[in-house]
């Protein structure tokens, strides 16, 4: 197999991957990671210790132990763009010989849990509480650059949504890690993400600019696909390109999201600090 150029994979003096920073021992056996990178310090705070720090642009990381348990935590920063960079490069860390360029033949499967915030696409799914995704709808573009296999079931789901919604070509939907749902997802509410390329027009806000899609929050909060009895739950702005790139790359993650609005009831969280905090103590006594 060919060496990767130095264009393509590009590396620091050190050794470390571009834009991350970061050399392969600094990934624990699970990953966590967060959109803010003030979250970072909030999720660290419950460590015994840190032995790690690494402040990167957008991607802050630190490295430390949790009852025992050595943990990474990782900032993205927002959109699928971001996750695009950190999902290619964490999988170079474990799948590519740094010093070679070459892909290695045993390849090494990642496990990602995201810890992210989201708004409430549905009535009946309550401020405050936490979500776990099982299907993620992408309304990105990011996988038209690649070559993402959908399953059967998942195509029809994305074609019978741009039917029956004013989105305006095929979404991607990917369906996330059953092994750690069951790990992870315990008394949480299973829903079906929608990630956008944006916090505003593409989820059906309007400030001052007129938006192109003005029903498109309505639709959504409709869809029914009746043969799998598929239902849209939430917006954010990273699962789905999560969930894609692992499956391109051939790990395991999983999205988690604290409800901290209600789209459809127009109401917001009191105190969504708590309910992210609530959420992280979750996780993190779930490892």
């Amino acid at each position: 197999m060919p060496k990767i150029s130095e264009t393509d994979l590009i590396l620091n003096k050190d050794g470390s991957v571009y834009h991350l920073s970061l050399l392969p021992k600094h990934l624990s056996d699970i990953i966590i990671t967060v959109g803010d990178p003030g979250r970072v310090y909030r999720v660290s705070e419950h460590f015994d210790d840190i032995e790690f720090e690494m402040n990167k642009r957008e991607f802050i990381t630190q490295v430390g132990t949790y009852k025992g348990k050595r943990v990474t935590v990782m900032s993205t920063g927002m959109g699928t763009d971001n996750i695009e960079i950190l999902m290619t490069e964490l999988d170079a860390l474990v799948n590519i010989d740094l010093k070679t360029r070459e892909v290695k033949n045993r390849k090494k499967k990642l496990k990602i849990i995201r810890i992210g915030t989201s708004g409430a696409l549905q009535d009946d799914v309550p401020l405050d509480s936490h979500l776990v995704t099982d299907y993620s709808v992408g309304l990105d573009n990011l996988m038209a650059f690649y070559n993402l296999e959908m399953t059967e079931a998942e195509e029809e789901i994305a074609r019978d949504i741009q039917k029956k919604t004013s989105v305006p070509f095929m979404p991607y939907v990917v369906k996330g890690s059953e092994t750690l749902l069951e790990q992870f997802g315990d008394d949480m509410i299973v829903g079906n993400t929608v990630t956008t390329p944006g916090f505003y027009a593409p989820q059906g806000r309007s400030l001052r600019t007129p938006i192109k899609f003005p029903k498109l929050l309505e639709e959504l909060n409709y869809y029914h696909n009746k043969s799998s009895d598929f239902w849209l739950t939430n917006f954010e702005m990273e699962t789905a390109g999560y969930y894609a790139m692992a499956r391109l790359l051939g790990h395991e993650v999983l999205s988690v999201n604290a409800i901290i609005a209600n789209r459809i009831k127009n109401k917001f969280s009191k105190d969504p600090n708590k309910v992210i905090d609530a959420l992280i103590r979750k996780v993190l006594d779930r490892i």
